[in-house]
């Protein structure tokens, strides 16, 4: 018997059942996939809210690894044993096994964990459009991440690092700011401790930075704003407070002609192209040791509603596996 993580209401983790269900036969330019491990990100959070609207009832995720169990007749690229990663819709990854379309699929290489492909996909190629395509990082940057000692945090500070920026960072606790230390962050900042953008003035001597990575939303954008130098970029790729209220673009203008981007992961793998050149080059820098996947948490699948509450707590750093 097949069980997956059902919703049929949004609201807290408790709407989050365990259940029994079917998973049908792939389609031709389809995979059925048995999970070994499934991501959690904070998206997640963001469907079973209602923040992001789903059709009812779903099984939440986006980010699972696993084995491929049986083919659809037009897929060439896999085959029936493939140890193999996604971090693309539609959702169902809260399941332990399910039917995907073959073209989202990546084969994890032989250096890469099953456990290691459900923590990285998501956050990994996150990281990897955030600091080599919205904004390019180069040598001699000093740049601002937020949650830095989150799952794409760790990830985009040590990528970062390896370009050659200086990192600022914030983080809401001691712990945390040594964990992000230990991954390339040269300046972690207590933002329950320090006013941050005071923090990055000092840093910068008054230049400001030239990019702000948020994805905390609401109770980060306008300071994230007065921490940019003239004709800088603000990255906001998350909400984990909540949504930015509506904005004067005039704002803009007067703080220094700056720039405001809501990226997201779905856009910049859009393409099959797209998302084998992310994926590869996330698998360069983890293979050769210039990331590292820190999993610090892992539980049950079934146990998903107490992971995420959790994650919502910020009880959580670095990444978050759920066992299958």
């Amino acid at each position: 018997m097949t069980h997956a993580i059902r919703m049929y209401r949004t609201g807290g983790p408790e709407v989050l059942q365990w259940e029994a269900v079917d998973v049908p036969i792939p389609g031709p330019k389809e995979v059925r996939l048995r999970h070994t491990a499934v991501g959690l990100n904070y998206i997640d959070v963001y469907y079973r809210t209602g923040l992001y609207a789903a059709p009812l009832p779903f099984s939440p995720g986006l980010e699972a690894a696993g084995v491929v169990e049986s083919v659809g007749t037009e897929v060439t690229h896999l085959q029936v044993g493939d140890r193999v990663a996604y971090s693309s819709g539609p959702l169902g990854a809260y399941s332990e096994a399910r039917v995907i379309a073959a073209e989202r699929v990546i084969k994890l290489p032989e250096g890469i964990t099953d456990r290691q492909g459900a923590a990285m996909m998501l956050q990994g190629m996150t990281a990897e459009y955030l600091v080599r395509r919205t904004y390019p990082v180069k040598a001699g940057d000093t740049i601002l991440i937020h949650a830095a000692a989150g799952g794409v945090g760790l990830l985009a500070c040590q990528w970062a690092k390896h370009l050659g920026a200086t990192v600022i960072g914030t983080v809401g606790s001691p712990e945390k700011a040594a964990l992000a230390k230990a991954n390339g962050c040269d300046y972690p900042i207590v933002y329950t401790q320090e006013d941050f953008q005071a923090r990055v003035m000092e840093i910068t001597g008054g230049a400001k930075v030239p990019v702000v990575y948020d994805s905390v939303g609401r109770d980060t954008f306008e300071k994230s704003l007065d921490c940019l130098a003239p004709r800088g970029l603000l990255a906001l790729f998350g909400q984990a407070s909540g949504p930015v209220p509506p904005f004067d673009l005039g704002q803009l203008a007067a703080k220094g002609s700056l720039y405001v981007t809501r990226p997201t992961l779905f856009t910049y793998t859009a393409s099959r192209a797209d998302l084998e050149a992310s994926s590869n080059a996330l698998f360069d820098v983890v293979t050769s040791g210039i990331v590292n996947i820190t999993i610090n948490q892992t539980y049950a699948l079934r146990d998903a509603a107490d992971a995420q509450r959790d994650l919502e707590a910020r009880r959580t750093t670095g990444s978050t596996v759920l066992i299958v």
